[in-house]
């Protein structure tokens, strides 16, 4: 009995460690996080437009053609990282790339976009991060998607790279119809 709770432990931790360990070997990557609304339609939302802009977002206005949607927020350390590829993205991508800027002040949102660029054809404001729960979204930045008819077809949780946008945004816009 006394040899069984010395094992016990051990058997435990080796178990645990294997089950943990598994995906590092497997080459699963638990940075991507899958959605469930790929191959969805957008959510139904009707945002307000940042302050001294015309317009906001609403799900009327993914519909027609091949679009970005990107979730941000000033105060978010990781967007500030992704705006330079944003920006490039928006000059080389032919796609508008729509804004949906959360809990933040509108403010803080116009000083970020006026220090770091502004590549978004349009802005909603989602101050109770309501919509961007609506999208699945985890936290800023996350970008995704929407093909002609306003379904999603594509999720990263994550900032966008050259590389993300090279490898997988370029060739996905092309094969959705994109120039």
């Amino acid at each position: 009995m006394r040899r069984l709770l010395f094992v016990l432990p051990i058997l435990l931790f080796v178990g645990l460690a294997t089950y943990f360990a598994i995906p590092l070997v497997d080459g699963t990557d638990n940075s991507v996080i899958p959605s469930p609304l790929i191959d969805q339609p957008v959510p139904t939302f009707d945002l307000p437009p940042l302050p001294g802009r015309e317009h906001g977002l609403s799900s009327a206005d993914l519909k027609g053609q091949v679009q970005i949607v990107n979730i941000f927020a000033s105060w978010c350390i990781p967007c500030r990282a992704e705006e330079p590829v944003l920006m490039g993205l928006s000059k080389t991508a032919h796609v508008p790339i729509r804004g949906i800027d959360q809990k933040d002040k509108p403010e803080d949102a116009l000083k970020y976009l006026a220090e770091l660029g502004d590549p978004y054809t349009s802005i909603g404001m989602d101050s109770d991060r309501h919509v961007s729960i609506d999208w699945g979204a985890y936290g800023a930045p996350e970008t995704f998607i929407v093909d002609a008819e306003g379904r999603i077809r594509f999720k990263q949780a994550a900032p966008l790279t050259p590389a993300d946008v090279k490898d997988t945004i370029l060739p996905l816009l092309a094969k959705l119809g994109t120039k």
